[in-house]
């Protein structure tokens, strides 16, 4: 990158906990938030569970503005003000310091749960509140939700890329700071449940009935869920001059499509080594480098297999002291929030030196299975992390964090 590009404030509200920090302690823990999903009606679907999350309280936001916010807005919102308030760019009244601030942000399925309302009141005949529903049912309605509540303006974009579209988020968003097109970025995801994309990923019978179980020679499926997690990233020059502490460094970003299928991944995996070649490269490291890898992980048959034949490539004999897991276990597939919450994980470690524990396996893939994190394992030498991240499509993504050195 043309110049070094740090990360200032971290915020999340996940299935785990309302903030990054509650969302750490379960994770470090064991836990899971896999549960019977309760948002709509799964009468008729294979699958009846997911990972939901609480939504945090606005006490600042009126009670008619409130009922106007998709779920979506709602995890956003909160997620996106404790990046900025890390980072020193909120007021005491959580309203931002800084008029204009640059959004570089993913979601699959954006404020759909509108579109939802609208057909089923369409339906069954309910004229209520129509209008409402369709004005609010914008593919830009969670920024402006976030500009108008948080108190900024500025330019913005939204990347539907899939599964990887907030790793591809935060790369983004790395690239206009390193071409000197923003000083500061603030970039991330969110993703609500929403019926309609949880029909379509049962219609594929990609989700479990059973646990979400990564790296699993016995997997069976995914576990949906929703989350938000938003970073503030920073030339070193801007957070340095004022006064902002860096939390770590974005050092490399790659990413790579492979043209195989529309849902699977090319199979010997050689697209996402690539990608994982391509950020370590810009990272100015070896694969035997990263200490902890982030790994996208669905459980599901063909990914993992996939994913696990990359990790053997790529890592070659640093396979096994690199460590490796999958979040989704615990919170699920969170989607186009997935490549966004799953670097503050990896962030998390980095910072901590804790890593969090691959949950719920029985059997694990052979080839890998030296290599996944168990629970209670630190590494108080961590220097980088990788958080890697698969599309329908093919897209593959793979971001470098490392620690930050003046």
């Amino acid at each position: 990158m043309d110049k070094r590009i740090v990360v200032t404030g971290l915020g999340a509200v996940t299935p785990l906990g309302v903030d990054l920090a509650t969302s750490w302690e379960a994770l470090l823990a064991g836990r899971d938030a896999d549960a019977p999903l309760e948002l709509f009606d799964t009468a008729g679907y294979r699958c009846h569970r997911a990972a939901s999350a609480t939504l945090p309280p606005l006490p600042d936001v009126s009670g008619k503005t409130l009922s106007r916010l998709s779920r979506a807005s709602r995890l956003a919102i909160p997620a996106a003000r404790a990046a900025l308030a890390q980072a020193g760019l909120l007021d005491t009244a959580g309203k931002s310091t800084c008029p204009v601030i640059p959004l570089s942000v993913s979601t699959t399925a954006g404020g759909m749960t509108f579109g939802e309302t609208f057909l089923r009141n369409v339906l069954t005949g309910n004229r209520t509140d129509l209008l409402s529903q369709v004005s609010r049912y914008l593919p830009h309605q969670q920024v402006l939700d976030l500009q108008q509540t948080i108190g900024f303006a500025g330019p913005s974009v939204i990347l539907a890329n899939a599964c990887a579209s907030g790793a591809n988020a935060i790369g983004h968003a790395a690239d206009l700071i390193s071409v000197g097109d923003a000083d500061y970025v603030l970039t991330g995801g969110f993703e609500a449940l929403t019926e309609l994309v949880f029909g379509g990923f049962d219609c594929l019978q990609a989700t479990s009935v059973d646990r979400c179980r990564p790296f699993d020679l016995h997997r069976s499926g995914l576990l949906l869920g929703e989350a938000a997690a938003f970073l503030v990233l920073e030339s070193e020059e801007h957070a340095l001059r004022r006064g902002a502490k860096p939390i770590c460094e974005l050092s490399g970003y790659g990413h790579t499509t492979d043209f195989f299928h529309l849902t699977q991944p090319q199979p010997d995996g050689n697209a996402l080594v690539e990608a994982m070649q391509r950020a370590t490269t810009q990272a100015r490291i070896s694969p035997a480098q990263i200490g902890y890898i982030n790994a996208h992980g669905t459980a599901t048959p063909v990914n993992d297999g996939t994913e696990a034949k990359a990790y053997v490539s790529f890592l070659g004999n640093s396979l096994g002291q690199t460590r490796i897991s999958s979040t989704k276990a615990a919170i699920g597939h969170t989607l186009g929030a997935a490549g966004a919450i799953e670097a503050l994980f990896a962030i998390q470690a980095l910072s901590t030196g804790h890593l969090p524990p691959q949950i719920n396996l029985q059997t694990p893939i052979p080839e890998i299975a030296h290599a996944l994190a168990e629970a209670g394992e630190t590494c108080s030498h961590l220097r980088h992390v990788m958080s890697v991240n698969l599309g329908f499509g093919g897209s593959n993504a793979a971001l470098v964090f490392s620690s930050y050195e003046n």
